[in-house]
């Protein structure tokens, strides 16, 4: 049996992420936010918010159970890009809060996410069931001969 793990991250998110734009609405606010203090504009990507959710959903699911603190930690940068001078050393930035509460409130809703009062987020039977069929999707489309003793 084929599970999420057996694929790249990269192919499984994209995957992922197009199932998931049918569940999930785009907040109105996501076209002026940042996506962490440490940037200065919004993302540019077409599909921002669905890749984000896709991602938060296998990252969940990886780490779980985790929290929105973490996961600020997970998708911040560890340096502040080209604006820092060789002066001053780079600093780590957190990612924005906001932006990845509401992803994981509404994966909650579409059932993919359970939450626990005291220890945090868990990706729930359905959400995992979702990625490793979109995984073993994957490892039939795919042609590449590191994953053919998957199949």
């Amino acid at each position: 049996m084929t599970t999420f793990y057996d694929v790249p991250a990269e192919d499984l998110i994209e995957a992922v992420a197009e199932k998931l734009e049918s569940d999930l609405e785009e907040p109105e606010w996501l076209a002026y936010t940042k996506t962490g203090t440490g940037r200065e504009l919004p993302p540019e990507q077409e599909d921002f918010w669905s890749r984000r959710a896709a991602s938060l959903l296998r990252k969940v699911a990886v780490d779980g159970p985790v929290g929105v603190e973490r996961l600020r930690g997970a998708y911040g940068d560890s340096a502040n890009g080209t604006t820092r001078y060789r002066v001053r050393p780079n600093h780590k930035h957190d990612g924005s809060g906001n932006v990845i509460r509401t992803a994981l409130q509404q994966l909650e809703d579409a059932g993919y996410i359970d939450t626990s009062e005291k220890r945090g987020r868990t990706a729930s039977g359905e959400g995992r069931a979702l990625l490793d069929d979109t995984a073993e999707e994957l490892i039939e489309e795919l042609d590449r001969p590191e994953l053919e003793r998957y199949a």
